[in-house]
């Protein structure tokens, strides 16, 4: 049987879960946070002093604090890509006979939560007067324009490893963007972030638990798919961020290196996201593998302590970018 055939056998056999999956995971639009929960009433006729309050609070964050929140806000608009991505994945079926399939109705229920966050995050950008918005708003026209390639092609199965790694990876630069925040005294911004943060790891363990379920019914499938994401690196849904009048890439490399000085997302949490998922699935008790997949195994329980080493020696540029979002000049 083809490789193509078995993925799209075990996520049939695995779909009747997914409703389970969005009961655990997920939660109704009823009882979630909206943005309004965090922003400034417009209904309100103390709307203007709330927003003045914003503001005010906003003027005590630097500009390498405002250049990640411009990035992760970026990244969560790009929604249109990874939602049309996704649904294009073998086995998730929104045309033929089975279109209310399981795994479609978890991608648009999916879809719906992280579209919050692009939301709020930009409408606190619009608010505390401390970016460019326009600029703004043509990275993102270019970043959804540009799609982008996350080396997993219709593959379920890498499709998985992908979302379980990257939704733990923006939960971790969620998280130290509220930190700083509330650091700075900005409560209402930290809370905000760490909201958002704590959606993200709950869709972490849900992609998590689609991939510990695969393992279960094709074991050398799902090995083989996991060592081949990580032979190719894991890239970020906005490797393709790039500035008005420039090119391709350019901006998320610059951006890449700002969060790794400022310790937001750096290299060893990359590796530490890599051991966490190797325990999670517990590699080493996995049965039942061919030969090839054997292999993969040693390769991947191997992989984290050569990162490791990898990432000791690697170097950052420490000359200071300076993006079109956000005028140093205007910083505090």
């Amino acid at each position: 049987m083809s490789q193509k055939n078995i993925r799209l056998e075990v996520m049939q056999a695995i779909e009747p879960q997914v409703d389970g999956f969005m009961d655990s995971f997920l939660i109704k639009p009823e009882d979630i946070w909206q943005p309004t929960d965090f922003l400034p009433d417009s209904e309100s006729d103390g709307f203007l002093e709330a927003v003045k309050e914003l503001r005010g609070e906003a003027k005590e964050l630097g500009y390498d604090f405002w250049v990640t929140m411009v990035a992760d806000t970026i990244t969560e608009e790009a929604l249109p890509t990874y939602e049309s991505w996704l649904m294009d994945v073998e086995g998730i079926d929104q045309h033929g006979p089975n279109k209310t399939n399981g795994w479609s109705k978890w991608v648009r229920a999916w879809t719906a939560e992280e579209n919050r966050h692009g939301d709020v995050l930009n409408k606190y950008l619009y608010l505390s007067g401390r970016v460019n918005m326009r600029e703004i708003e043509i990275t993102t026209q270019h970043l959804i324009s540009d799609g982008f390639d996350i080396g997993t092609d219709r593959d379920p199965y890498k499709n998985f490893v992908y979302t379980s790694f990257q939704e733990l990876a923006t939960n971790i630069s969620h998280k130290r963007v509220g930190q700083m925040a509330k650091k700075k005294g900005n409560v209402l911004l930290g809370k905000m972030c760490t909201i958002i943060a704590g959606d993200e790891m709950r869709h972490h363990l849900a992609y998590r638990e689609f991939v510990k379920t695969i393992f279960g019914e094709d074991p050398s499938g799902m090995m083989l798919a996991f060592a081949d994401m990580m032979k190719k690196k894991i890239v970020m849904p906005a490797h393709f961020l790039r500035e008005s009048g420039g090119t391709i890439g350019t901006a998320f490399e610059n951006f890449s290196n700002c969060a790794q000085r400022l310790g937001v997302y750096t290299a060893q949490d990359y590796v530490e996201i890599l051991r966490k998922l190797n325990a999670y699935w517990e590699l080493d008790n996995v049965r039942s593998l061919s030969d090839e997949a054997e292999k993969a195994r040693d390769y991947l329980i191997k992989l984290p302590a050569r990162l490791e080493r990898i990432s000791e020696r690697m170097k950052f540029p420490e000359d200071d970018y300076k993006f079109k979002w956000v005028d140093a000049n205007g910083m505090v």
